[in-house]
């Protein structure tokens, strides 16, 4: 274990940790006010950006798999029966569209400890005098050793605040955001519904009504758990980590929207698209 969290700390938080450092130390510099909040949000875009491939890789297979589910299933109702004859024509026909069945999850897992090691890093500014210790016995220069705790103060709040602690206040605003941030990213990357056609067989209706409430099931699950246990946490957490995770969230909705637009969105956003002529012929 002492060797996994050298190898972790030597390839991912050290590197990520003296980044952000060096972000604040330009901005202090330039008497920027709320420099760490700042730093926070540049580091954060200099991560996405730095697995923005990975993502774009992620969510272009997942399109290309949701694309090749009508072909899927006729190579199901085909090979019914033999499960080695349908694995083999699927595999052949990934092949043929160019589809890495693995392309999915590999990404996700390459970019899991540069999301941790940037949680850590952001994580030991709020801590105690302990976490200012960490953060010096990390850096690589001495000149950029912080002799005392940065300025948490960020647009008027405190990034060291955690909303748990100001029930009643608009601190409670900042896990809701999160949460809605979360759902949002949550819904776009919803599949659209299976379509059924006018030459489709009763049977054939049957199974897609079957397959569709399965695949309904699973995404209500992610769609609301996530966000839900995302805010839970923003809501527990300090709010530089919140500014963090929504950081992230807004640019991976951005990438999402660019590979597959709105996606489970797609329905609200007309909804609000043809109310908007209405409000403006009524405010008129």
């Amino acid at each position: 274990m002492q060797v996994i969290g050298d190898i972790f700390n030597l390839f991912f938080y050290g590197p990520i940790l003296n980044v952000l450092v060096g972000i604040y130390h330009a901005l202090n510099f330039v008497h920027l006010p709320g420099a760490l909040g700042f730093a926070i949000i540049l580091m954060t875009v200099l991560i996405r950006l730095a697995v923005w491939p990975l993502m774009a890789s992620q969510m272009k297979s997942v399109k290309k798999m949701a694309e090749l589910k009508p072909h899927i299933d006729a190579l199901k109702e085909k090979h019914k029966g033999d499960k080695q004859a349908f694995a083999s024509a699927q595999m052949a026909l990934y092949k043929e569209h160019g589809v890495n069945p693995a392309g999915g999850c590999l990404p996700s897992l390459l970019q899991f400890p540069i999301i941790i090691a940037l949680y850590q890093t952001i994580f030991a500014f709020f801590s105690d005098g302990s976490g200012l210790e960490k953060i010096n016995q990390a850096l690589y220069l001495p000149a950029w050793h912080l002799p005392s705790a940065p300025d948490l103060t960020f647009f008027g709040l405190n990034l060291a605040t955690k909303p748990s602690d100001f029930l009643v206040s608009a601190f409670i605003l900042v896990p809701l955001v999160t949460a809605g941030l979360q759902f949002a990213q949550s819904k776009m990357m919803a599949q659209k519904p299976v379509a059924v056609y006018k030459t489709d067989k009763p049977k054939e209706i049957k199974e897609k009504g079957k397959s569709e409430d399965a695949m309904a099931a699973m995404q209500g699950q992610m769609m609301y758990m996530m966000p839900l246990m995302v805010g839970w946490f923003a809501f527990q957490f300090p709010i530089g980590i919140a500014l963090y995770w929504n950081t992230f969230t807004i640019l991976g909705i951005v990438q999402q929207h660019k590979i597959s637009g709105w996606g489970g969105l797609e329905g609200w956003i007309k909804k609000v698209q043809s109310l908007t002529p209405r409000l403006r012929s009524g405010q008129e």
